[in-house]
């Protein structure tokens, strides 16, 4: 929500798409930087003891971000606060992974998969990306709702006041939180992001969170050009839609390939479904475009989220998953910029190409790490 809802309340007081983009491009690096941190945290000190030092700190700052934006404030305090803001952000989806590693484990001191069913945790990955898409549908018509029918602010409101529900009651569940793994003075494990396969994940999904970064901005764009914007949020759900029937049917699936294999073809899929983009002429087409783009997206997160789980120690499985997804809004901020400005100069029809320039740029960003891949897939199957 919060990424739509900046948007809307920037535009909606400068006027201005380039600078909505910059200020969500500064919003997104934060995230990238801030977000490994806590997780490793969270590994260190315990899920609960760090969301609640978290919360406060993020809705002091976005508060302090809306103030300044709706008093026309000098815009730089606007670039200010919402990096203290970011600074305060957790990937709360790789707390919940690491949850169901710890809830489906038959020893509860690691985080092994039960070897009577090992397409369990793909289930339970499954379920939570269903989980995120059913939030993705939600989230954005009702941030497109509050703020084109109460006021430019009340999508981050209504973000801020789910966010200091939703976080707490999370914290408080503590059958389900994991042990914490204080650092060892022997042998302590270095930060995750060293390990090859990591990167090789790190790196393509960096670049397909500019792919997710580009669809926000150029849809909103293109719904305003056609002068429908307040179906801004109903276009991206549809687009979560279609991402929720696939969650779905790869939870049902017992898959017989690796975790390495299913990424590389949803990665490969995801590019290819991309391509009708750049034929959208109406909102109709859009929409259709969207629902079978989504197709794609939840299996690829939650083979990314597999494929890292088996490369690291279990003391640092929260910082793993959140380097899934801690290069997104890195990537969906170059993208957020781009397209801004391509949506100023050339038009908003010309931005749809961006998001497909990133999908074809995370496909390539997977051949240098061609061996790793390759490796990956070759264990699988002579494991099996």
């Amino acid at each position: 929500m919060d990424s739509l809802a900046l948007i809307f309340i920037v535009v909606a007081v400068s006027d201005s798409y380039a600078l909505a983009g910059a200020l969500s491009a500064v919003a997104s690096i934060t995230i990238s930087i801030a977000t490994p941190f806590w997780s490793r945290l969270a590994d260190r000190i315990g899920q609960r003891k760090m969301v609640l030092r978290v919360v406060p700190l993020k809705i002091l700052g976005l508060s302090l971000f809306i103030a300044l934006v709706m008093n026309e404030a000098p815009v730089w305090t606007w670039f200010a606060s919402i990096i203290l803001a970011e600074l305060a952000a957790i990937n709360t989806g790789g707390l919940v992974r690491r949850r169901w590693l710890h809830v489906l484990s038959p020893d509860k001191s690691t985080t092994a998969e039960d070897e009577t069913d090992k397409h369990v945790v793909n289930t339970a990955y499954s379920y939570e990306a269903l989980m995120d898409e059913i939030v993705f549908i939600v989230g954005p018509i009702t941030a497109t709702a509050c703020a084109t029918s109460i006021a430019p602010a009340a999508g981050l409101i209504a973000g801020m006041i789910l966010m200091s529900i939703g976080l707490p009651l999370f914290a408080m569940q503590r059958a389900t939180e994991p042990p914490p793994s204080p650092v060892r003075v022997k042998d302590p494990h270095p930060p995750v992001i060293g390990i090859p396969i990591v990167q090789a994940i790190a790196l393509a999904t960096t670049l397909t969170g500019g792919f997710f970064g580009a669809i926000a901005i150029t849809v909103v764009g293109f719904a305003e050009s056609e002068g429908q914007k307040s179906y801004s949020g109903l276009l991206l759900g549809l687009w979560a839609s279609g991402s929720a029937v696939m969650a779905i049917i790869n939870g049902l699936i017992k898959w017989k390939t690796s975790y390495a294999g299913r990424f590389l073809i949803f990665l490969t899929a995801l590019t290819i479904f991309s391509i009708p983009f750049i034929f959208v002429d109406s909102i109709l087409g859009l929409a259709i475009a969207l629902f079978f783009n989504g197709f794609a997206i939840a299996p690829l997160i939650v083979n990314a989220y597999g494929v890292v789980q088996e490369a690291v120690p279990s003391e640092q499985i929260t910082e793993s998953f959140t380097w899934v997804v801690a290069g997104m809004p890195l990537g969906g901020a170059i993208a957020s910029a781009l397209g801004g400005w391509v949506i100023e100069t050339y038009g908003a029809q010309s931005a749809l190409w961006v998001p497909l320039g990133f999908m074809c740029a995370a496909l390539l960003a997977t051949l240098p790490y061609f061996r790793v891949y390759k490796g990956l897939i070759h264990y699988s199957l002579t494991r099996d």
